[in-house]
């Protein structure tokens, strides 16, 4: 009987081991796990660089992309972010009042440009954007593509231009108010609008659309990306990913896509 009561206790003691090893192994994997929320514009480039911290085995990546304003509103409800990269700096200072990222964390990564676009087939090669250019003359029965100005940043940054311009007024009813700057551009695509108002990096990764115009750049406030760890999301793993965000390598990719690195 000791025995047999000795396998017993042995059996039940490796089964149990079996059992803590079985879960611990994706539990570890889970918290290497990082998960980024970041602005629709950088869907391209931050997709590639995710591929590429895994590719290095530097930890998993997971990605949300949408509008600044949604993916700030989702992590203020507790959504499940480790890193937010926001297309503005209003964003930011949102969830930081609400002490929603960790402030030590907060750095600038980024910048980039408002165009004009127009369907690839269109008539339309060049307009010359300066004060007074007659916008609506140019729109015809169409409207203009751009993120929601009530809360998306490049189409905030659009209004923004064509107030300076003068022309906001004679075309802020002809505006097709899209959920973001990615949303916009599939608008133009489509060719469901005549012109749109994008950021330069979402011209260039489009076959369907050219680019016909570039606002001036003291039309528009700095267009600053900023990133920072969620508050209570500080890990290793966060912290090398935010730290890859600013190496060569991520650089690189960065500018791929037309975005101006510091």
């Amino acid at each position: 009987m000791p025995g047999k009561r000795k396998i017993m206790c042995s059996i039940v003691v490796l089964f149990t081991m079996i059992l803590l090893l079985g879960v611990s192994a994706p539990m570890a994997e889970e918290s290497d796990t990082v998960t980024v929320f970041a602005a629709a514009s950088t869907t391209n480039a931050v997709t590639e660089i995710g591929r590429l911290f895994e590719n290095r085995k530097m930890g998993k990546f997971r990605s949300s992309f949408a509008s600044s304003s949604t993916l700030a509103k989702q992590i203020e409800r507790g959504a499940p972010a480790n890193v937010y990269i926001s297309a503005n700096v209003k964003w930011m200072d949102y969830l930081e009042s609400k002490k929603m990222i960790a402030p030590d964390t907060r750095f600038n990564l980024l910048s980039n440009r408002i165009v004009l676009i127009a369907p690839k087939d269109s008539p339309i090669d060049h307009i010359d954007i300066h004060p007074g250019f007659d916008l609506v003359k140019l729109l015809g029965d169409g409207r203009l593509a751009m993120g929601d100005p009530d809360h998306v940043p490049a189409g905030i940054y659009g209004m923004r231009a064509l107030e300076k311009l003068g022309v906001w007024p004679s075309v802020e009813k002809r505006i097709a108010r899209a959920k973001d700057v990615r949303a916009a551009l599939a608008l133009v695509e489509r060719g469901e609008t005549p012109l749109g108002q994008v950021y330069a990096t979402d011209a260039a990764i489009s076959k369907k659309v050219k680019e016909v115009g570039v606002f001036p750049q003291d039309s528009y406030p700095p267009i600053v990306y900023p990133v920072a760890i969620v508050a209570g999301e500080k890990s290793e793993g966060t912290i090398r990913f935010i730290e890859f965000l600013k190496s060569p390598e991520a650089g690189a990719i960065f500018e791929k896509y037309g975005f101006i690195c510091p």
